[in-house]
């Protein structure tokens, strides 16, 4: 599935992925390919997700944490949407 995370500033990732689990507003929860579509606030904590092929943008990579093949994002609130295995991301 496609991952994009967009903050007020830029793209941060535009990149295939595996699985992503995001900070909800009542609790944490995984997508995987296929998920249902889906609309969610997001509340502080981290976006994580892990792919074979995660490409980030060379001037975003400080953005990101990783360990042991999962990428992490720290955010302070957003929305995500899931719609044909595409999900996006807009986050502060």
């Amino acid at each position: 599935m496609i991952l994009e995370i967009v903050s007020p500033e830029a793209t941060l990732l535009h990149s295939e992925v595996d699985l992503i689990a995001v900070p909800g507003i009542n609790g944490d929860f995984q997508m995987l390919n296929n998920h249902a579509p889906i609309v969610s606030l997001l509340v502080e904590g981290t976006v994580r997700f892990q792919g074979a092929n995660v490409k980030i943008d060379e001037q975003f990579e400080a953005n990101f944490t990783i360990t042991k093949g999962e990428y992490a994002l720290q955010i302070k609130s957003g929305t995500v949407e899931m719609k044909e295995n595409k999900v996006i991301i807009l986050a502060d």
